[in-house]
């Protein structure tokens, strides 16, 4: 993928073809070519450069998942449901990489996923075994099977091991630190099944858009729902498969055109009703956190599928940032660039906030009662502050691998697009992630 300027052109000027007409009526758009106006996301580009709407939204999912992570605050997941955006964002892609032959599309993912996997893994076991972890006696993942699972810290095609309490509870990290650096995994599970089935789910989208769109919650409604308990790791897998397989369906149908055809009043009406079906689905089976719709399989999967459809109805399709959040460009830039890393240390780098913080509990000035109490009230926010600059050095030591996964020249702050010549007629890009 590259960054650049993507120039909007119509169908008929640029000589491709139009999007798929898939029997519905389709939506009034405006002229691409008219003056001051954005065209819409069906026209093809020239050049194929990246959509700032898009990374914007992947940036906010980022942060969102941090603040969750830190806060614990249930409410967010309903406020922004970050893994069905990040889900729908990585669909789209994959269906616009489709365009070449499948077999080195899906090589090309799993080879951009695997490094910074490798990286974050040997870090983490190598702080489990210092820890006195053995997975051949761990009673949760023990025996032989339990040193099989390793591989999935070299190929996450499944659930690694890990113990569930490391150290004591006194420790420099609470003990169930390794609980929490693994948690984040099962996100790159569920992506690079999703990958790998990508070429026989955007074959049968193009001949059955609908069944396949809605297939996944028809598929949450079964597993979900305790209809039908599939035991162990398998069950949470084919879990996470069918909550965010509609959202990954969605970037097909954003890509593809189909959303855009669909009049907007329509898409977000169905939108809405499937969304208040999730929140009323939820009310009825609430968790241990009340409202965490990770929870809640199916409201999860009602509610991100109707709020991903609002999303992309209304993408702009930016070029650039606008107005007042061009003031965020290198930013939105760098967490793009460097989206896998960011995801994989931030649990790790959230609890090494503990040891740093619990520091000023030995200054002179804060030895008063007054004041070790205002620490103590103030203390998750001081975690906040504080796990950004752990992020940025994590960014710093670890991100340059990703682009050596994407055979690019590694770069230590990628916060802006950088700029490759290219001769002939061909407009200049820039290397993405």
């Amino acid at each position: 993928m590259t960054h650049g300027n993507p120039i909007p052109t119509s169908s008929a000027a640029s000589g491709m073809p139009g999007p798929p007409s898939y029997g519905i009526p389709q939506q009034r758009t405006t002229d691409p070519a008219a003056p001051g106006e954005t065209a819409p996301d069906t026209a093809p580009r020239q050049g194929g450069g990246r959509d700032r709407y898009l990374d914007l939204l992947r940036s906010i999912a980022l942060v969102r998942v941090v603040v969750y992570h830190l806060f614990g605050w249930a409410w967010l997941t309903v406020l922004f449901p970050s893994m069905g955006v990040m889900f729908a964002l990585a669909g789209s892609l994959m269906a616009r990489s489709l365009k070449r032959p499948a077999l080195g599309v899906i090589r090309g993912r799993i080879r951009r996923l695997l490094p910074p996997l490798w990286a974050f893994s040997v870090v983490v076991l190598a702080m489990m075994f210092a820890g006195g972890w053995n997975p051949l006696k761990d009673p949760d993942h023990g025996g032989t099977w339990g040193l099989i699972d390793l591989v999935n810290y070299v190929f996450p095609v499944g659930a690694p091991p890990f113990p569930w309490h490391l150290g004591a509870k006194s420790g420099l990290l609470e003990d169930t630190w390794a609980v929490q650096a693994a948690g984040p995994l099962w996100y790159l599970r569920a992506y690079l099944w999703f990958v790998i089935a990508s070429p026989l789910l955007l074959w049968a989208f193009r001949r059955a858009p609908w069944p396949t769109l809605l297939a996944p919650l028809g598929l949450t409604a079964v597993v979900g729902t305790g209809l039908v308990k599939i035991p162990g790791e398998t069950g949470n897998a084919v879990t996470d498969f069918a909550v965010y397989g509609g959202c990954w369906v969605l970037g097909f149908a954003h890509h593809e055109g189909l959303l855009k055809q669909i009049p907007r009043y329509l898409s977000i009406s169905c939108a809405a009703l499937l969304m208040a079906f999730g929140l009323w689905w939820a009310s009825g089976h609430l968790g241990p956190d009340g409202w965490d719709l990770n929870d809640i399989p199916l409201a999860q999967a009602a509610w991100s599928f109707g709020f991903v459809v609002v999303l992309l109805q209304y993408s702009p399709s930016w070029r650039t940032l606008p107005g007042r959040l061009a003031r965020w460009d290198g930013l939105v830039t760098l967490s793009n660039n460097r989206a896998v890393t960011i995801y994989l240390w931030h649990n790790l780098l959230i609890m090494a906030t503990v040891p740093i913080l619990d520091l000023l509990y030995e200054l002179p000035f804060l030895q008063e009662d007054r004041a070790v109490s205002a620490l103590d009230a103030t203390y998750t926010i001081w975690m906040f502050v504080l796990v950004w600059p752990l992020i940025g050095a994590a960014t710093l030591a670890f991100g340059w691998v990703e682009d050596v996964a994407a055979k690019r020249k590694p770069r230590l702050w990628p916060n802006s697009a950088a700029r490759v010549r290219v001769r002939g007629s061909r407009r200049s890009s820039a290397s993405g992630s």
